[in-house]
């Protein structure tokens, strides 16, 4: 198994942005979920083991994207594990029963993703199982979302704003993974191989997500959008086709590339990753993307 690094909280930073040499075209990379630095604090307060505790994380996608600074992008990934804070989410969507004193009243406590168990700190991984033996207190809660939440969501605001300063727009790819089982579409039809999520067209000009489903069907995937994953927070939040900015959430079948057991990449993880390399190289030609405004 590719094992967790367990850390002390502050002796890495929340974020790693790879930026370019020089950024030659208005695309931002970011790759919320596939931290693996494991806090202390939260092996020892997990009822799972690690590798469990690593069922909803998505393991290697900064790694799939790597290629991207090179050519021109830069690649924003946290380092910390969804199960630690959830940046896919508001940054206060908690769950209350998790806690064990009273949430302000501002808070988000009664959200589908909340009621999942799946809120900004997450209350089960994936798998449904539960995280944590005791309850947190509401400090927790907010340590957490000081220290990486809005780190990461600073540094992605920003890169958005250079980028629309520089190119008069911006496409954000969120660049996440999917389990094997739980991708069918809701017709029950045959899992893709990407599932491509734009909100049902308000956070992608609909060239845009076209262009990006050539791409990958040029290289014989099968894609579908927004079915059964049509975006999440950041998709939804930073897409304002209007204003210029342009959201569209990736999801890659894990089986494609890893062993969702044992979380270990596979011999084919290389091939994935070149394909990734092309779709970036894609991105970089296009007319479709570089005339936009």
């Amino acid at each position: 198994m590719d094992v967790p690094v367990a850390a002390p909280i502050a002796s890495h930073p929340p974020i790693v942005l790879l930026r370019p040499a020089r950024q030659s075209m208005p695309v931002v990379f970011a790759s919320p979920h596939s931290g693996r630095l494991y806090p202390y604090e939260l092996l020892a307060a997990s009822r799972l083991d690690s590798l469990n505790l690593r069922r909803s994380e998505d393991s290697f996608v900064d790694e799939l994207f790597a290629a991207a600074p090179e050519h021109g992008a830069p690649l924003l990934a946290a380092t910390f594990p969804r199960a630690w804070c959830d940046v896919n989410r508001e940054p206060w969507e908690l769950d209350p029963a998790m806690f064990v004193d009273r949430l302000p009243s501002w808070v988000n406590t009664t959200s589908a993703r909340v009621g999942a168990g799946l809120g900004t700190i997450a209350r089960v991984v994936a798998s449904g199982e539960a995280i944590y033996r005791d309850k947190l207190s509401f400090a927790d809660a907010e340590r957490r979302i000081t220290d990486c939440w809005q780190p990461f969501h600073s540094a992605l605001t920003t890169l958005i704003a250079e980028t629309c300063t520089a190119f008069g727009h911006c496409l954000l790819i969120d660049c996440h993974s999917m389990p094997t089982h739980g991708h069918s579409g809701r017709s029950g039809s045959r899992p893709a191989d990407f599932v491509l999520g734009d909100a049902h067209g308000t956070a992608c000009a609909s060239p845009i997500a076209r262009l990006v489903e050539t791409l990958l069907t040029a290289q014989n995937y099968s894609v579908r959008r927004n079915d059964p994953y049509a975006g999440g927070y950041i998709t939804r939040h930073y897409g304002r086709p209007r204003e210029g900015v342009h959201a569209l959430q990736i999801e890659i079948a894990r089986e494609l590339y890893m062993d969702e057991g044992q979380i270990e990449r596979l011999s084919s993880f290389a091939a994935v990753q070149g394909s990734m390399t092309r779709l970036i190289t894609g991105l970089a030609g296009s007319p479709v993307l570089l005339a936009r405004r």
